[in-house]
């Protein structure tokens, strides 16, 4: 029998455990005496949360959330159970019958292992090559100027986002158990708070890169080192603040788990919505730096310059790198 993948299995079991949770809530809300008044008492039937019935009625649930996972495109039945004068009665139809489309699974088992395998050679690649710019960035002097101070501090970003991945994956799925799912540990929880960090910085010195460049554009006077101690501060100190307030919120309201799954989606947008923010703000920046350039291109007293015209193919060349990394690691990233 092929047996399922880490990540899948992780998941899965992460999914069972809080239903399992929830009903146990649901059933501790309930009084034991009104027991009496049913034939049949609440049930957890390790996939399924059965409330309380009178004898011969029916009741009729939606298949469970994990099957919503491993069949995600596909429309799932629904399971009844009869209280018997002798307690329930065995699921009708069976779970597998009516949840389970075993093209969907094997679909489930090689997609998210191909999609682990994938980043992390990615990013493998992109760690040892930025490691190498970084190197030849500090050591030759004569490369060290604002522009550049901003690139290095892009790389740490990217170096310090992939590291974080690697780590965050060796926590979760190192092993095949489901321990994590409800692990309330520091370390753990520390390790999802620097990952979201490094993810939020990354995407804020992007931010930064289409800023310095639209700025280099629109300043007639431009005091480089002032701006650079600023866009440090928004480099590094704003995720330190979103990250910050995200992990007291998650502490107080949904401090279950690694901090690995996001329940509460107010929660998550005070992470998220700073990234989509940055990201629609360097598009406006894109817009106007190329606004800005046809007017200058355009303009006959200017039209032979060659500093423009450097600068213009040097501006065309970053930020072309620039503007589309946010949208590809949106469509890489699982959680921000």
């Amino acid at each position: 029998m092929k047996q399922a993948s880490p990540v899948t299995s992780q998941h899965s079991n992460c999914v069972i455990k809080r239903e399992e949770e929830r009903c146990m809530e649901r059933i501790a809300l309930h009084d034991p005496s009104e027991d009496l008044e049913y034939g049949c008492p609440w049930m957890w039937d390790n996939l399924t949360c059965w409330q309380a019935a009178s004898v011969g009625e029916v009741v009729v649930v939606k298949c469970p959330e994990l099957f919503e996972f491993m069949s995600p495109y596909d429309e799932l039945g629904k399971i009844s159970r009869n209280c018997t004068e002798e307690g329930w009665s065995e699921p009708s139809p069976h779970y597998v019958d009516a949840c389970l489309s075993f093209e969907s699974v094997n679909k489930t088992e090689t997609f998210y292992p191909s999609v682990k395998a994938l980043y992390t050679v990615g990013y493998s690649t992109s760690l040892v090559s930025l490691t190498a710019a970084m190197v030849i960035l500090c050591r030759f002097r004569k490369l060290h100027c604002t522009r550049n101070f901003i690139h290095m501090n892009l790389f740490v970003s990217f170096i310090l986002r992939a590291i974080s991945v690697f780590i965050k994956d060796g926590v979760l799925y190192a092993e095949e158990d489901s321990d994590h799912c409800f692990e309330h540990t520091v370390p753990c929880k520390a390790v999802m708070v620097f990952f979201h960090y490094c993810v939020m910085s990354n995407y804020f010195w992007l931010f930064i890169e289409g800023l310095y460049l639209f700025t280099l554009l629109v300043e007639t006077f431009f005091p480089e080192r002032r701006y650079f101690y600023w866009y440090t501060i928004i480099g590094w100190g704003t995720p330190t603040i979103c990250v910050t307030i995200w992990a007291v919120l998650r502490l107080h309201f949904d401090d279950t788990g690694c901090w690995d799954m996001n329940d509460y989606t107010a929660l998550w947008w005070v992470i998220k919505g700073p990234v989509v923010a940055s990201i629609m703000i360097n598009f406006v920046l894109f817009i106007g730096i190329i606004i800005i350039l046809v007017q200058k291109l355009q303009s006959p007293d200017i039209g032979g310059n060659e500093t423009l015209h450097t600068l213009t193919h040097s501006i065309w060349r970053e930020f072309g790198l620039v503007v589309p990394q946010p949208f590809l690691l949106l469509l890489i990233s699982k959680n921000p």
